[in-house]
């Protein structure tokens, strides 16, 4: 279920425009068994997914001398945290396209910040805490760490274009078994508000996902992408 924290930023515009880019594979599983994957932070492509910029580990690093399980706590929580993550715009992006579909047969969800928290009202065993993601020099800026969340709040700015937001979930004091990730419960309906076919996908394979939606009893509004339509002159 989603908790609100006074600690974690996020806006207060429940309209506020979110996106997932996936392949049919991945939607697929998702509508069969009506949850939600979230990825184990520690197994994200980006080596500094969880880490603390270097002022941050500077100040880290002399709490540890007294105390050594400190920084091992950090090092070890990473592969605790489960993160869903989603792209804020008001409109669809060609870089996300690009970034997170192959072969032009990806598909993209558009849902809202309300939605997201409804959709997981579902989930009745572990809780989930939806953020901003900030940018930042890792050089030069700080991190806090006073709430154990914050590191995987905070990305370098060269993944600004990313315009992330975090569904995210510590599942430390939980005896649940975790690989590569964890899937939690979601109401279909109302996580999706509309899906997005690949621009350039033909249209066999929206009729394929039209039939599939449809054929799994699922109510959603559908359309192909317009970012490759023909110029008007």
């Amino acid at each position: 279920m989603y908790v609100n924290s006074p600690d974690i930023n996020l806006t207060d515009n429940d309209n506020l425009v979110v996106w997932k880019y996936l392949d049919l594979s991945k939607f697929l599983d998702m509508l069969l068994s009506q949850k939600l994957f979230m990825s184990r932070s520690d197994k994200f492509e980006d080596q500094y997914e969880g880490t603390f910029s270097e002022p941050t580990f500077e100040e880290i690093k002399k709490i540890a001398a007294n105390n050594p399980k400190f920084l091992d706590y950090y090092k070890s929580h990473r592969e605790k945290v489960m993160v869903s993550s989603w792209h804020a715009n008001e409109y669809e992006s060609f870089v996300m396209w690009q970034i997170f579909t192959k072969n032009n047969e990806g598909l993209a969800i558009q849902s809202t910040i309300g939605r997201l928290k409804k959709a997981l009202e579902v989930e009745k065993h572990i809780k989930q805490y939806i953020g901003e993601v900030n940018y930042i020099d890792y050089k030069k800026e700080y991190i806090p760490f006073e709430d154990t969340f914050f590191p995987f709040l905070f990305k370098r700015k060269s993944f600004q274009y990313e315009r992330e937001i975090r569904i995210i979930s510590d599942v430390s004091n939980s005896k649940i078994s975790i690989d590569d990730g964890l899937k939690i419960d979601v109401t279909i309906n109302q996580l999706i508000e509309k899906i997005y076919i690949h621009p350039k996908s033909e249209n066999w394979y929206k009729n394929l996902v039209v039939e599939m939606v449809k054929k799994l009893g699922y109510k959603i509004e559908i359309e192909k992408s317009d970012l490759e339509s023909d110029i008007l002159i």
